[in-house]
């Protein structure tokens, strides 16, 4: 008896290993060879120097927006956009979408347009009210609004990284890795949002280019930046503009300059690519306890590049003490500010 209830441990263990219900249903996928933090992405300590502006309470600025009078916003966790004095000290709440914004870019006239992961696209008039722009597209509502950046001629693109999952979720997203997220545009002058680009891995950070011919979206599990012309012969049609990065793209902004600074949330992980063409490892994964399964590094990467996709920037700071998880990265005059996903801060250091 007691032989047979030694035996009964080991095969319960393995059934629930193998067998218990997860939520995800994982396809297989092979990554490129991971570049690493060597070569041209070789670590350095560049960002050892930012700048701290601490939050007033709240966490997570996930992204930063800076208006025509040098004042800082950016959007919290619990649902706030607060907005700094133009030198960044004394952030103020202005607002509570109620839900979590993440993106957010201001328009010609100065309104400030929101990606909100629970409520969809938003808009914050110059008088401070809050309107709810869109929530779905061809019948499939937003799951998770992203990132939202403004074209000259008005045009809203945004991103919902996935329809299947929530923000709350975001990690499933992640590991399932099924193509679940889109690119949208959305017109203020008819209402309408439209489909550009459909099955994305977490469609993610979104930036118009300088001479609006195209429109970048970061697909952050599959470690590249996708493009989507928007004019020209090639209108309507996409490429891989980034591709096998060492890291996960996060954000992603256009500068006056014509470079594109991308947020690297955190570097890839060995175990994660090993994990990548096997689907029935990443549901083993969420069968294990929280604390054994792989984390994201704290971290600090940022990273510019040209039209052409060379890199021109590679800031870093491997010890991540002032700031880490960066998720944004917006150019303002001679500096940039950079959003976390985590911290109690937003970041703030001279260009190079």
């Amino acid at each position: 008896m007691k032989k047979a209830g030694f035996l009964l441990v080991p095969a319960l263990l393995v059934g629930y290993f193998a067998f218990w219900p997860v939520p995800i249903e994982p396809v297989p996928w092979q990554p490129g060879a991971m570049p690493g933090l060597e070569g041209v992405y070789a670590p350095n300590a560049y960002l050892a120097g930012v700048e701290r502006l601490d939050l007033p309470g709240g966490a997570g600025p996930e992204d930063v927006a800076v208006d025509t009078l040098g004042r800082l916003y950016a959007g919290l966790q619990d649902g706030r956009i607060v907005r700094s004095a133009p030198d960044g000290s004394g952030f103020e709440t202005i607002a509570d979408t109620e839900g979590r914004p993440l993106g957010l870019d201001f328009d010609a006239e100065g309104r400030l347009y929101i990606a909100d992961a629970a409520r969809g696209l938003m808009v914050m008039a110059t008088d401070g009210h809050l309107s709810v722009l869109s929530t779905e597209a061809d019948g499939r509502p937003f799951k998770f609004a992203d990132d939202v950046d403004i074209g000259a001629d008005g045009t809203v693109y945004f991103s919902d990284a996935s329809d299947r999952f929530s923000i709350e979720d975001y990690l499933l997203a992640i590991i399932e890795n099924r193509p679940n997220g889109r690119l949208l545009a959305f017109d203020p002058a008819s209402g309408v949002t439209r489909v550009l680009l459909d099955s994305l891995h977490f469609a993610n950070g979104v930036a118009v280019s300088p001479d609006q011919a195209y429109v970048l979206v970061n697909e952050t599990s599959r470690y590249r930046v996708r493009r989507y012309w928007i004019a020209g012969p090639d209108s309507g049609r996409s490429d891989v503009f980034l591709d096998n990065l060492p890291a996960f793209p996060d954000g992603v902004s256009s500068d006056p300059g014509g470079l594109f600074w991308v947020a690297m949330v955190a570097p890839r992980d060995p175990m994660v690519d090993w994990m990548a063409p096997h689907p029935w490892l990443r549901k083993l994964l969420l069968r294990l306890p929280s604390f054994l399964r792989p984390r994201a590094k704290h971290y600090a990467f940022v990273a510019a590049y040209s039209q052409d996709g060379r890199l021109v920037h590679n800031l870093q700071d491997p010890d991540a003490e002032q700031i880490y998880t960066i998720s944004s990265v917006e150019r303002y005059g001679d500096r940039l500010y950079l959003g976390s996903l985590e911290g109690t801060m937003v970041g703030r250091v001279d260009l190079p």
